[in-house]
C-alpha cells in the first residue's frame, strides 16, 4: 500500500486548491453602492411627516443601508479566504441547460403591455390579463382558470391598496363600479 503524499492534502481539502471568486466583488460593490445611497438618502430625509411617530421614516432606510455596508464588507473579507456560498441543490433544474430566452422575452413583454394596459383598461382588468398571461407563458393550460384567479387577486389588491394603505390604483373602465 502506497500514500500519495502530494495530492492527499489537496484531496482532503480541496478548497485550498480553489482560487477564490473574484467576480463576487461586483456583488459587494453593488452592495455598498445601495448602502450608500439608502444611508444618504435616509439622513437627508426632511423630518416631521408625524408629530406622534417616534421611530419615522428615517430608520428603515437607514437600517437596511447600514445592514447592506456591514454585509459588503463582511463578504469582502470572507472573498479571498475562499469562502464560497453552497451550491443551489436545483431541485429539478437542470444547470447545464441554455436559458429559456422565448419565456423570459414574453414575460418581459407582458409585463410591458400591463404598464400600456393599466391607466385605460384599470388595475382590475389589467392586472387580471397579466396574471393568466404569465401563468399561460410558464406552461398553465387552465385558461379560464387562470384568468379568474387573476380576477381575483387584481380586485383583492386593487381594494387592498385603496382601503388598506389609501393607494388609489386605477379603476379604468370600470372607475365607478369598482
Amino acid at each position: 500500500m502506497t500514500i500519495d503524499t502530494e495530492n492527499s492534502g489537496a484531496a482532503a481539502h480541496p478548497d485550498r486548491t480553489q482560487r477564490p471568486d473574484y467576480a463576487q466583488y461586483v456583488v459587494c460593490a453593488v452592495m455598498v453602492v445601495v448602502g450608500a445611497f439608502l444611508v444618504f438618502n435616509g439622513v437627508t430625509m426632511p423630518g416631521g411627516y408625524a408629530k406622534v411617530d417616534p421611530v419615522g421614516p428615517r430608520l428603515f432606510p437607514i437600517a437596511i443601508g447600514i445592514g447592506l455596508l456591514v454585509m459588503a464588507v463582511v463578504l469582502a473579507i470572507a472573498i479571498p479566504r475562499g469562502s464560497r456560498g453552497e451550491a443551489d441543490a436545483g431541485e429539478d433544474i437542470d444547470p447545464d441547460m441554455p436559458s429559456d430566452w422565448r419565456t423570459v422575452g414574453l414575460l418581459v413583454g407582458l409585463f410591458i403591455l400591463l404598464i400600456l394596459l393599466v391607466q385605460p383598461l384599470g388595475w382590475a382588468i389589467a392586472g387580471a390579463l397579466f396574471f393568466a398571461g404569465c401563468a399561460t407563458v410558464l406552461g398553465s393550460k387552465h385558461y379560464v382558470r387562470n384568468i379568474a384567479i387573476g380576477a381575483v387577486l387584481a380586485v383583492a389588491s386593487f381594494y387592498a391598496f385603496y382601503s388598506g394603505l389609501g393607494i388609489p390604483l386605477p379603476a379604468g373602465i370600470l372607475d365607478g363600479i369598482l
